[in-house]
């Protein structure tokens, strides 16, 4: 199974606010056969104790460190809000990557993912992507797949 699928990108969501927007990320996951679908509120017990909003519009929320027995394999999800969603951020996150992940697997995309979205151009491409499939190759370029 492929850590990232146009299964787990959406183009155009939109949530009223940021426990729908990692609602909307982990449910993903759960589809996809990542995580169990208990590891959602995993994902928003995380962001309660500590806000996954990294800045420059972008969220990476994930479980807590309980959660890896609620992984089945590593997986993101990627989830695009045009109008913007906010984290308690300086300005609202317009990316949001879900991860589910375990172990060194965690560490290892979670700062791919980061390398990738601190790029400016990389950003650029991906709130200006029109399909799930260009999305995909800038993340995939980026963690050499």
């Amino acid at each position: 199974m492929s850590i990232l699928s146009p299964n787990k990108v959406l183009l155009n969501a939109k949530a009223q606010d940021k426990t729908e927007a990692i609602r909307i990320a982990g449910q993903l996951l759960v589809d996809a056969g990542h995580a169990a679908p208990g590891y959602i509120e995993k994902m928003l017990e995380r962001e309660e104790a500590l806000s996954t909003y990294m800045g420059g519009g972008l969220a990476i929320p994930h479980g807590t460190k309980d959660s890896k027995e609620m992984i089945s394999s590593a997986g993101l999800s990627i989830v695009l809000f045009p109008d913007g969603v906010d984290f308690g951020g300086d300005e609202p996150a317009h990316l949001v990557i879900g991860i589910a992940a375990a172990g060194s697997d965690h560490l290892g995309i979670l700062t791919n993912v980061a390398m990738i979205c601190s790029d400016e151009a990389n950003m650029e491409q991906i709130l200006k992507a029109s399909s799930k499939e260009e999305i995909i190759r800038i993340f995939e370029e980026g963690m050499g797949e």
